[in-house]
């Protein structure tokens, strides 16, 4: 089973993304800020990590630098999930590694699996389509 992790502060939204990707057969794990996710994803081996760009502690490009610099997990393809869908903010998110860019405003769950899969495959390696 493949597995993500949802890095956001918003509750709600990491709640609904979680649901909607275990309903797809993958296994989930969240973190409500960027210090807390950075340490999961040295703990675990994670196929995917959705990055939320603002968040208390520490933000999602300092998440992507992190990671840049830990060949560890510098490898983990990154959907950054932001309310900005600025050209300057994305190019920056690209340069640090991010594969794929969801703005929040124009959210649609379905969005954001199509592209998880686009990464990774399906969560479930026997997954009929």
């Amino acid at each position: 089973m493949k597995k993500i992790i949802i890095v956001e502060d918003e509750e709600v939204l990491r709640n609904l993304l979680k649901k909607k990707l275990e309903n797809e057969g993958y296994e989930v794990e969240v973190a409500e800020d960027g210090e807390i996710g950075i340490e999961k994803i040295r703990e675990t081996k994670f196929d995917l990590i959705l990055l939320d760009i603002i968040m208390p502690k520490m933000g999602g490009f300092d998440v992507l630098e992190a990671m840049q610099k830990d060949e560890n997990i510098s490898d983990i393809p990154v959907i950054v999930v932001s309310n900005s869908g600025q050209p300057v903010e994305i190019d920056r998110a690209q340069k640090l590694g991010a594969k794929d860019w969801v703005v929040k405003t124009e959210f649609d769950p379905q969005e954001v699996i199509k592209k998880v899969k686009e990464q990774i495959g399906s969560g479930d390696e026997d997954d009929e389509q």
